[in-house]
């Protein structure tokens, strides 16, 4: 075995709340409610339905018969299938939670694999909880940034959030130091290589991959569990990728996250962000608006330009998410789903928009997502925002009443205000000595009432 490993192991099983940061345990909090809300969201939207019932056709409860119950859905699958429906559900509505240097996503699948493992070992306290959750973020984000400086393609999320998913089931399931080993590498192994870029230009259902990384990642601790194994994850133990690692259990990823205020992709936040600020700072509306000029960077202006006829087109949009934002203020699920796609006010707004490339944006990704938005009124005035920073992340952050009024706008339509009310007091009840996982997990399984 080698050091790095032995740091990886020793953190998955010696972390304790104790030895988290107080700021790192309330991040992992804000973190679990945060992709909770977008999981809850999501519950209605075709690609979750698609995902829960293909799971109860093809991934059965398992040898005990009594699996996991799929979140907000209540059926009973195998671990492997409750985490790849949540995850898969979770996926599909872009809202949830990101790391810059990674280029993708942890909160997706960290928060399905803890529900599903839930429902497999006695209960446990809230602060395990969050330590749990913190120790899925940051040994996933080590791997992405490994991979990520390790190959030429740009992988989606499910390429490296699997290795985080396998940490978390050895922890929880009681496995070997050994058997982690495996089933790290496993999951890296298996893990879904597949390419961003190539959703970023047909996007669909696929999105970032995670749905199978929680699948793979989930599958490969069952199997080192009993005795598989599997060559050595080089994205931890490889002599290239050991800088990543060093910093492990004394810089805390966890804590800088970025939240969404948008369900759509994060490249686009930007772009949003200018245009809402010159919009308030100018008290403008969409009818004085002749034309919007976008400059950003290489891989957002490489976003869905056109008017999209489904919602995972929506998600991957620049123009369509900049007027809707210009239309309305805000940006829904219902903007971006059902009717919202034909929208005629949106199209009439899309129409006016330009996009282009900046170099010096395009420079600073992925430390950050710099854009600036040049508005021009029917009036002839002209509007420069300068540079503007997406917000939710380190530059601009979100405060936690932001968080919690995030996840009831997303909650609350699927599950009632009381409902959700309970799901929030719960996952912020986490940081208390005395909370338990059943206090949410009562609230969790069952599907919707409303």
């Amino acid at each position: 075995m080698t050091a790095t490993f032995d740091r990886a192991a020793d953190f998955t099983f010696g972390l304790s709340p104790g030895d988290m940061p107080e700021i790192t345990r309330k991040a992992a909090a804000l973190m679990f409610l945060d992709t909770l809300g977008i999981t809850i969201g999501a519950t209605p939207m075709e690609a979750g339905r698609i995902a829960r019932d293909t799971a109860a056709a093809l991934y059965g409860c398992g040898e005990n018969g009594l699996g996991a119950r799929m979140m907000f859905d209540g059926r009973r699958v195998s671990v492997a299938g409750a985490a790849y429906a949540a995850a898969t559900a979770t996926d599909n509505l872009d809202g949830h939670d990101g790391y810059y240097p990674t280029k993708g996503h942890i909160g997706v699948v960290v928060i399905p694999a803890i529900a599903a493992l839930a429902e497999t070992v006695p209960d446990f306290s809230g602060p395990e909880a969050l330590a749990i959750t913190t120790l899925g973020y940051e040994l996933a984000g080590r791997a992405a940034l490994s991979l990520h400086a390790t190959v030429s393609d740009y992988h989606t999320s499910g390429a490296w959030n699997a290795l985080g998913v396998a940490a978390m089931a050895a922890r929880m399931r009681g496995l070997s130091r050994d058997q982690l080993r495996q089933a790290l590498g496993i999951a890296e192994f298996h893990g879904p290589r597949s390419q961003m870029m190539r959703e970023i230009a047909n996007p669909s259902m696929l999105h970032d991959g995670s749905g199978w990384g929680a699948m793979v990642g989930m599958s490969s601790a069952i199997l080192a569990e009993k005795g598989f194994t599997g060559a050595p994850a080089i994205t931890i133990e490889e002599d290239r990728v050991a800088e990543h690692w060093e910093d492990l259990g004394s810089f805390w990823q966890m804590e800088r996250q970025y939240v969404k205020p948008y369900p759509i992709c994060r490249w686009a936040h930007a772009p949003i962000d200018a245009l809402r600020q010159v919009m308030l700072e100018h008290s403008l509306s969409h009818e004085q608006i002749a034309g919007i000029h976008i400059n950003t960077f290489h891989e957002s202006a490489c976003l869905y330009p056109g008017i999209p006829a489904t919602t995972s087109q929506a998600q991957y949009s620049l123009g369509f998410a900049v007027a809707i934002q210009a239309a309305y203020g805000r940006i829904g699920v219902e903007h971006i789903s059902g009717a919202g796609l034909a929208d005629p006010l949106v199209a009439s707004i899309h129409e006016r928009i330009s996009v282009a490339e900046a170099a010096r944006h395009s420079v600073r990704f992925p430390a950050c997502r710099v854009a600036d938005v040049v508005v021009t009124l029917t009036d002839g005035r002209v509007f420069e925002t300068g540079d503007v920073h997406a917000r939710g992340g380190p530059e601009a952050p979100f405060s936690q009443d932001d968080i919690v009024r995030k996840f009831m706008e997303f909650a609350s339509p699927s599950l009632g205000e009381a409902r959700a009310a309970a799901i929030r007091d719960a996952v912020l009840g986490f940081t208390g000595d005395d909370s338990k996982f059943s206090d949410l997990g009562r609230l969790i399984y069952d599907a919707p009432e409303v």
